[in-house]
């Protein structure tokens, strides 16, 4: 382990992990003490400098991060889970396992990501279809990503659009609907142009 981080009290982190210098790992959210709320770490994790772990998180085996990483407090994060360098997770997110956060994603509060899906680079997943409604927080929904999906670089998906199983999203798209299980969808907004059983590979 580097020199210079902190751990806090309640946390649970086994020695076979890696952790490096500048990093924050049980940080108290805003209404919380240290030690409040329990966080949980599973065995042979590698965090990065300068990740930030707030409290309440349960996360996995083998779980990586990229430098700079903030993760907001209360999410559940599978085994085998790599969230890339600058990428934010917001609180209550479910992560299941084999999931890949490439860098500079925005994972937002309520989002469900579940096994072996991908987010490539500067993804932005929203949850808040009217932000300056009295109703704002209260109405929130997080994008539902299935298994196997993935999501191209600087996509957006929009608040609570479900991406079906395997499907994929194309570079750059703005996902307005919901995305059937093994479609391909492109553009803004984004539409299916072909199903994954069409690909030549």
């Amino acid at each position: 382990m580097g020199k210079n981080y902190k751990i806090l009290n309640n946390v649970q982190l086994t020695d076979d992990s890696l952790v490096e210098d500048y990093c924050i790992i049980g940080a108290p959210p805003r209404g919380y003490k240290d030690g409040d709320l329990e966080t949980v770490i599973g065995a042979n994790a590698c965090i990065r400098s300068h990740t930030v772990i707030y409290a309440g998180n349960k996360i996995g085996s083998n779980f990586q991060t990229g430098n700079k990483v903030n993760i907001r407090e209360l999410n559940e994060i599978g085994d085998d889970v790599s969230i890339g360098t600058l990428s934010v997770i917001e609180h209550h997110v479910v992560i299941g396992n084999r999931v890949r956060i490439h860098s500079q994603a925005f994972v937002p509060e309520f989002s469900i990501l579940e096994d072996g899906i991908s987010l490539g680079p500067h993804v932005v997943l929203t949850n808040t279809r009217y932000p300056f409604s009295p109703e704002a927080k209260r109405s929130m929904k997080g994008p539902i990503i299935k298994k196997g999906a993935k999501i191209g670089a600087n996509a957006t998906i929009l608040p609570g659009v479900v991406i079906g199983e395997n499907a994929l999203v194309g570079a750059g798209s703005v996902v307005v609907h919901d995305v059937p299980g093994g479609a391909v969808v492109v553009g803004n907004p984004a539409k299916i142009i072909k199903y994954i059983s069409d690909l030549p590979y």
